[in-house]
């Protein structure tokens, strides 16, 4: 683990997405943080320990999901499938299918394992916030909040959008796996890579951490809120500066788009190997999205810290 220094920020971007504002000025207490993302190597063993079966592997109760077809009560995951042509990017259904038998140990399906496909040191993926969690706490650690994964991602630049300084790919370097082409139908693979990337591909940042920004969305401990607010009491002798903040609440995080689904979303931070320039350019520490909590993607990992 990496170990972060306590320190002042600001948080969030007036640049690109509503829900990144406002600026604010945070402290954060001293924290460690894993140097990477949790890979399937890490994440084997926990399961290999416990006995652990992730979201994804359990079928779905049809009386959980009201209006949920019998014939999808089967196990499996949400993966991405490139479009052969250029597509209404409003519409991510045009690009994301369930596949039956997609989890963790199968993250395309069940014809391929993470033995087959070369992936032991990638980050873990189609893991729900429960499964993360549950890991976390076998090794006795916890997840991030959102405002300490910003902190980090980071790497102690000041006011910059990126991780590195304010322009994505200075003197034409690569320096984080994100979608290179027009999203979702043409990968340049600039990188080589055409999906994850092993950890600690690309330079480390500031703070000596790998991966906090692209190859996989990370899970945080907060609640989504449209409008991020302190939940604490301003520290002592600093009225503009919120300390150690948190997320909103969980009956606040609901998709307002779905008022018929009550289940709660917590807080996406870092970006994944999907982001792109003409789509989701949150390929930055700002960046944030709201993911229900019994949601598993393949393109959603998670990393530890320990306050």
């Amino acid at each position: 683990m990496i170990c972060i220094p306590a320190g002042t920020f600001t948080m969030g971007s007036e640049r690109f997405y509503p829900e990144e504002k406002p600026l604010r000025r945070v402290s954060v207490s001293a924290f460690a943080i894993d140097e990477t993302p949790v890979t399937n190597r890490a994440f084997a063993a926990f399961v290999e320990a416990t006995g652990h079966m992730t979201f994804a592997e359990i079928a779905p109760d049809p009386r959980d999901y009201p209006g949920m077809s019998p014939d999808m009560a089967i196990p499996g995951s949400l993966v991405f499938k490139k479009t052969e042509t250029p597509v209404d990017t409003s519409n991510p259904y045009l690009w994301w299918e369930f596949r039956f038998g997609a989890n963790w140990r199968y993250p395309l399906g069940p014809e391929q394992t993470i033995e087959d496909l070369d992936l032991w040191d990638h980050p873990v993926v189609h893991v729900t916030y429960s499964d993360a969690l549950a890991y976390a706490k076998w090794v006795k650690k916890d997840l991030p909040t959102e405002a300490e994964y910003e902190y980090a991602a980071r790497g102690g630049l000041e006011g910059a959008e990126y991780a590195w300084g304010d322009e994505l790919q200075p003197d034409g370097k690569m320096l984080a796996n994100y979608w290179q082409g027009v999203f979702p139908y043409s990968n340049t693979l600039d990188d080589g890579w055409e999906r994850t990337s092993p950890v600690g591909t690309y330079d480390a940042n500031g703070y000596g951490v790998y991966d906090m920004i692209g190859n996989t969305w990370e899970w945080t401990k907060d609640w989504w809120t449209e409008n991020p607010r302190p939940m604490t009491k301003k520290k002592a002798g600093a009225c503009c500066t919120i300390k150690d903040p948190r997320g909103g609440l969980m009956k606040e995080s609901f998709d307002s788009a779905q008022p018929e689904v009550k289940i709660g979303r917590r807080v996406l931070k870092g970006g994944s190997h999907l982001c792109a320039a003409n789509y989701c350019q949150r390929y930055r520490p700002a960046a944030r999205h709201a993911q229900m909590v019994d949601s598993s993607t393949s393109h959603i990992g998670f990393r530890c810290v320990v306050r």
